[in-house]
């Protein structure tokens, strides 16, 4: 989620972590297993976007994001984006093994403002 942190140039979104107390505060009606299978976005209306829906709505307010988010707007696309983003929430440890992502997101350093308790 760091790469999340670097794309968010005008600071629109906080990232709580699954195990962060404050994560069933924030979306009660959200259960623990739907947190773990997507990423979920809380608007600050109380709307909930969950899997490409929410990347979709993230990607309208980061610069880097926003051609994506455009596409995602096409008839169908959307559709689309939520099976590819399923496949890989389901598949998300095989392809860490594959992509040696422990070690690859180690190399995007903490962005100043976005992890808590760092500078």
């Amino acid at each position: 989620m760091r790469l999340v942190t670097w794309m968010d140039w005008f600071n629109q979104a906080e990232l709580v972590p699954i195990n962060d107390s404050r994560a069933g505060e924030i979306a009660p009606e959200v259960s623990h297993e739907d947190l773990h299978e997507a990423i979920h976005v809380v608007t600050p209306g109380g709307k909930i976007y969950r899997a490409a829906r929410a990347f979709r709505f993230l990607g309208l307010r980061m610069p880097l994001l926003f051609p994506l988010a455009l596409i995602m707007w096409l008839p169908g696309v959307i559709w689309l984006a939520e099976k590819f983003y399923m496949w890989v929430s389901r598949n998300r440890y095989l392809i860490s093994k594959i992509f040696g992502c422990k070690g690859a997101c180690a190399i995007i350093p903490a962005r100043k403002g976005h992890d808590k308790g760092k500078g």
